[in-house]
């Protein structure tokens, strides 16, 4: 095991893996921005490190800079966490280069998956279905009308090195489409460096299924059950909770052994996500891998009891996973509800600011994954996600009864945030008979004529 490794991250997922590396006696370091010098992870690693200013391109996507707090710290690893570097091949690649270990998937995995067009091949090649699109990706309008002709309306064209919604647009006629095309090349370019892009069927009315994977070295893969992230917004997932109210006994072991066949079809290592759509008729398709741990991953430890970053930590050092299939039991349910500083009555606009009042739930059945603190400033320059709610109980009911109560003793003030949002959610007929689809924050926010 390592005995010390640097966070390559801010928030509360930084402070997440320090956690877990305390638990095993791994020292840690932290890095920071300038402006996140108050930050939870500041204060709880063993060591921190400033590497730049408040623009993420300047700190926490400057791999010179992590490369050199490594180097100066002396440490063995990196875990990246999720969003800035995490699905970085280039960056997993300096880090072996450096005699660092990159804790995660190999750069190789990170390539395959993060092209969107090669882990659809992938995923084909597994026996594993796929949604209709385009062979190729997608340069000319010409090419684009040939396809959608083809397929017929609904379409979608998507990013091919994309993620969290960007570069994504639903096309329902032509001249949709061919404004989409460029919008989306140029969202593309502007987020990911690469404007290719690519047109899939679009499915209506679907439910977002995702299967949480672990893999090691010597080539032993298991899956940890679903997650349903069905409820989002503009492709931003708002609540996620396992098990999902749309799986049966058989579907979920059928969407599971595909995930498995996916995800051993490039030798996986380490935490990953495959990423599904369900229809109406409960046909599912391979939508994407996610080659990281997911922000939403303490539902599954929930249901589980294992514990994923401390996972990651051993595979990462070589250990054989310590689970077989059989092994893992699903006991109960769990939801998470993200809290972002956003007012969820004007689009979901974000509201950073200084927090005065921060109340915290607690009791059976309550976690709390948050780096916010009273007097703590939600900074305008990342994510404004405060924390993430997550409630376990002996079956949905329960989870969705322990949710209400934690929401009505969670108090941040005076800036706006998701909790109405949340407390609306779990009050609403449709989520209560587990009946939507990824069109439900729409239609909760829909204004009658």
């Amino acid at each position: 095991m390592f005995s010390k490794i640097l966070i390559a991250n801010r928030g509360e997922v930084a402070l997440r893996v320090i956690r877990a590396c305390k638990e095993l006696g791994i020292r840690t370091v932290a890095v920071y921005s300038q402006p996140d010098i108050n930050s939870l992870h500041v204060k709880y690693a063993d060591e921190a490190i400033c590497i730049g200013s408040a623009a993420s391109a300047n700190s926490y996507l400057n791999i010179p800079s992590i490369i050199s707090a490594a180097e100066i710290t002396d440490v063995e690893a990196i875990h990246p966490g999720y969003g800035f570097l995490a699905e970085d091949a280039h960056f997993a690649e300096i880090c072996d280069s450096c005699k660092i270990k990159f804790i995660g998937p190999t750069p190789e995995n990170i390539r395959r998956m993060g092209d969107k067009m090669a882990a659809k091949d992938s995923a084909k090649k597994a026996g594993v279905p796929t949604i209709p699109g385009s062979k190729t990706v997608i340069k000319t309008k010409e090419e684009a009308l040939k396809v959608a002709k083809e397929m017929k309306y609904p379409v979608i064209v998507k990013a091919a090195a994309g993620g969290g919604g960007k570069g994504m647009r639903i096309c329902h006629n032509d001249v949709r489409l061919i404004s989409a095309l460029l919008t989306a090349q140029r969202e593309a370019e502007a987020a990911f460096g690469n404007p290719d892009v690519y047109i899939e069927k679009y499915i209506e009315k679907p439910r977002h299924i995702e299967i949480q994977i672990l893999g090691d070295k010597y080539g032993h893969i298991i899956h940890l059950g679903e997650r349903d992230c069905t409820i989002q917004r503009r492709h931003q997932k708002l609540i996620e909770e396992t098990p999902s109210p749309a799986l049966d006994g058989k579907l979920r072991k059928k969407m599971g052994d595909a995930a498995i066949r996916c995800a051993k079809s490039i030798g996986y290592l380490n935490a990953g996500t495959i990423e599904f759509l369900l229809d109406e008729d409960h046909s599912f398709y391979f939508m994407e891998m996610n080659t990281r741990i997911q922000v939403e991953h303490p539902i599954t430890e929930a249901v589980t009891g294992i514990d994923l970053i401390k996972e990651q930590l051993l595979i990462a050092s070589g250990e054989k996973l310590r689970y077989k299939q059989d092994d893992i039991e699903f006991r109960g349910s769990a939801i998470e509800c993200r809290i972002n500083a956003e007012d969820p009555d004007n689009d979901f606009m974000p509201c950073p600011g200084k927090i005065n009042i921060f109340q915290a739930p607690g009791g059976r059945g309550v976690r709390l994954d948050s780096h916010v603190y009273t007097g703590y400033d939600i900074l305008p320059y990342y994510d404004s996600m405060i924390g993430k709610l997550i409630v376990h109980g002996k079956n949905r009911l329960e989870a969705i009864n322990i949710c209400r109560r934690a929401l009505d003793e969670f108090v941040i003030e005076p800036i706006k945030t998701t909790i109405p949002f949340h407390r609306k959610v779990m009050s609403n007929p449709a989520f209560l008979r587990g009946k939507f689809s990824t069109d439900f924050v729409e239609r909760l926010f829909e204004k009658p004529e």
